[in-house]
């Protein structure tokens, strides 16, 4: 398990973090890191390019000339792609470049660009983003500190404005959220330097064989005991004498024999 320092905005050490080897001792995959790269440069396309075709040329649509006897090739319409200002063939439509590209093989690029930044000795890990102004001088400073003279990405957790404001202003300086970041940045860029919590979250994201939690199961969980219902309320008993006396009751029409 490799053990990088973690420095203060100062450059001065204040301690050690543990990086995990499944995240940042990983194999670098090269294949990975093209795919990964250019699928993120395909989605960067915009895809407005666009062509005419010979039906959104100007120029009226009758025929030219007569179909025979002037000696000259049949013409049909001045906006052939055959003459000057007609329509083109063929030609670029607006589209999208993006397509996809499964988590699996994202995660196993960062994974490797990540180790290749470490394996280059161009890792560094701070304490906390912590500014005390926006300007873009004192991160400067800062950054000359932490042997980030050159381009540098810079990862953070969480809503940090003044890093945010500070960084904006330089050329190859870019900052990046821990969700957010791509392999071709980690590349792209001389200098990686993370927070102790963006790689705390990086390593929950990104190792493998980080405990996730489990969903009870569903034979474990009891189903929920039905509601009792109650008791419907018993009609009146009707008194029994009027009912026997009704019952005894002989039927009209019928006399005796």
């Amino acid at each position: 398990m490799p053990v990088v320092d973690v420095v203060n905005l100062e450059g001065k050490k204040v301690g050690q973090v543990d990086l995990a080897d499944s995240v940042f001792g990983a194999e670098v995959n090269k294949n990975l890191l093209h795919e990964a790269s250019r699928w993120y440069l395909a989605g960067l396309r915009r895809g407005t390019h666009k062509t005419k075709e010979k039906s959104e040329v100007s120029g009226a649509g009758r025929k030219l000339w007569r179909q025979k006897g002037t000696g000259r090739a049949r013409i049909g319409s001045i906006r052939s792609p055959l003459w000057r200002h007609g329509g083109t063939v063929h030609g670029p439509r607006p589209r999208s470049y993006s397509y996809d590209l499964p988590k699996k093989m994202l995660l196993g690029a960062l994974r490797s660009a990540l180790s290749a930044k470490l394996a280059e000795q161009k890792l560094t890990v701070v304490d906390a983003w912590a500014l005390e102004t926006h300007k873009t001088k004192a991160l400067r400073t800062a950054l000359d500190k932490l042997n980030a003279e050159r381009t540098a990405l810079l990862v953070a957790t969480g809503d940090n404005r003044n890093l945010e404001l500070a960084s904006r202003n330089l050329d190859g300086v870019k900052i990046s959220a821990t969700n957010a970041l791509q392999p071709y940045d980690v590349l792209r860029h001389d200098r990686l330097v993370l927070s102790k919590d963006a790689i705390a979250r990086l390593v929950r994201a990104l190792d493998p064989q980080h405990p996730s939690v489990a969903a009870p199961h569903v034979e474990s969980i009891a189903p929920a005991a039905a509601p009792k219902k109650e008791a419907a309320p018993k009609a009146a008993a009707k008194p029994a004498g009027k009912k026997n006396a009704a019952a005894k009751k002989p039927a009209a029409g019928k006399g005796k024999e």
